[in-house]
């Protein structure tokens, strides 16, 4: 455990010491450096530099633990399989207790996913679509079972939205995930706004976690102000909860010791900073988390991925053609100003989309090395790079524009309908 630990009573102490200053305009705990004025919060990311967020000082900031080397050994030799390409490349980079989580898998003791999408558009992007990615191969490695929070009720309270409008894009949007390949027989996917009506324990938890938490910690971690109406106040217990193994009894049963493992950006990382904070005062265990870093626009890593610019990323819903056109005409590059200049000193791969989406989405470790360094030495031109990634993304969308069309309104109520899920714990890994 860092020094900086999970405590939520001091974090405002904690973000003046490490030189990074807070916001206060209520969006959330801001990270702000006061030299590449980085802005971290669960609903604004910003950055001044081309290369990204600064994720070393967030670490430090934030108070997780860098997965390291050693980690991923342990990973590997637990589960007796390769690890998922993002965690192999520290796309997820950051952790909280994932070590406690394969002790319990070793140990043949359950543990269950847990991860959740804020549903604002009728389509998502790429950026959208790489926590679910990563959520399914850790299932299938670990075969436990998966819960998915829709927050609509948060965009409710958060966009110009309706009720009505929220929850219809959490439906939508659950076609998406859906489409990702999730095992049905192990996967539980909810709206809030339908299952708080559904589930007593899910409000009575919530209760439990909002008596836990005083105004003045919630304005600590969150930037909440006067301004801000009470709703966002209370929210960040919802999120919390589905952490929570007795807010599934359908599930779970009776007990309360079942940790879980949540895979989501290090932006959300307030919410179970709290969570990991009230939880052994209610009984329950804190969950384990693993952070990504941020896929960048495609304009760059200074500039976001908005639903209002559908230049700024690659949707689930574009064709080849417009796949083809945006990384064309819009992905940032790293290389030289002639192909003289390129071919002498070759293109910076730490800035260029391009090269940053393969990072992502091209599996293949060989080849993204050899694109590194011929890229990187001027052999391969941005040109071509970009054609290697509208190759990747073009079958990537078009696969999964496939499979959701096969995605049912039966198949979504079966995955969203109350019910006991299908799952063996792991037996006890043998030692030497």
């Amino acid at each position: 455990m860092s020094a900086m630990g999970d405590n939520i009573d001091n974090l405002t102490a904690r973000v003046a010491d490490s030189g990074i200053t807070n916001g206060t305009v209520g969006q959330g705990e801001e990270a702000v450096d006061s030299t590449n004025a980085d802005i971290v919060t669960p609903w604004t990311v910003q950055t001044s530099s081309a290369a990204g967020v600064d994720y070393t000082k967030l670490i430090r900031l934030f108070g997780s633990q860098p997965i390291e080397d050693d980690l991923l050994r342990k990973f590997e030799q637990v589960t007796g399989k390769s690890m998922p390409p993002l965690l192999r490349r520290k796309i997820f980079f950051s952790h909280r207790d994932l070590d406690q989580i394969l002790n319990t898998y070793a140990n043949g003791k359950p543990f269950y996913l847990y991860t959740g999408r804020g549903p604002s558009s009728d389509a998502m992007h790429l950026g959208h679509l790489i926590p679910f990615l990563f959520t399914k191969q850790l299932q299938e490695i670990f075969d436990v079972p998966l819960i998915i929070q829709l927050t609509d009720d948060e965009k409710f309270l958060w966009k110009d939205l309706t009720l009505e409008k929220a929850n219809e894009l959490a439906y939508e949007n659950a076609k998406d995930i859906i489409a990702v390949g999730f095992d049905p027989e192990k996967t539980f996917i909810f709206s809030d706004l339908d299952f708080m009506a559904q589930e007593p324990s899910f409000y009575w938890n919530i209760l439990r976690v909002q008596k836990s938490v005083t105004y003045s910690q919630a304005k600590g971690v969150f930037g909440f102000t006067e301004s801000d109406h009470i709703g966002k106040v209370g929210f960040p217990a919802v999120q919390a909860v589905p952490s929570f193994c007795s807010t599934f009894p359908f599930i779970f049963g009776d007990r309360k010791d079942i940790p879980c493992l949540v895979p989501c950006g290090i932006d959300q990382d307030p919410y179970f900073r709290v969570t990991r904070d009230v939880a052994p005062k209610l009984g329950f265990r804190k969950p384990a988390l693993l952070h990504s870093g941020f896929i960048p626009s495609l304009q760059g890593a200074q500039t976001k991925m908005s639903a209002s610019d559908p230049n700024s990323s690659v949707y689930l819903t574009d064709t080849n053609k417009q796949i083809r056109d945006k990384i064309n005409k819009y992905a940032f590059s790293g290389g030289q100003q002639t192909l003289e200049e390129h071919r002498e000193k070759g293109g910076n791969c730490d800035v260029d989309v391009s090269y940053q989406y393969l990072r992502f989405f091209l599996d293949d470790d060989e080849r993204l090395e050899q694109i590194k360094q011929d890229y990187s030495s001027g052999k391969m031109l941005t040109g071509e790079l970009k054609k290697e990634l509208i190759t990747v993304l073009q079958k990537l969308v078009e696969d999964h524009k496939e499979r959701r069309a096969a995605v049912t309104p039966e198949t979504v109520k079966l995955f969203m309908t109350r019910r006991k899920l299908k799952f063996d714990y792991p037996a006890p890994a043998k030692t030497k």
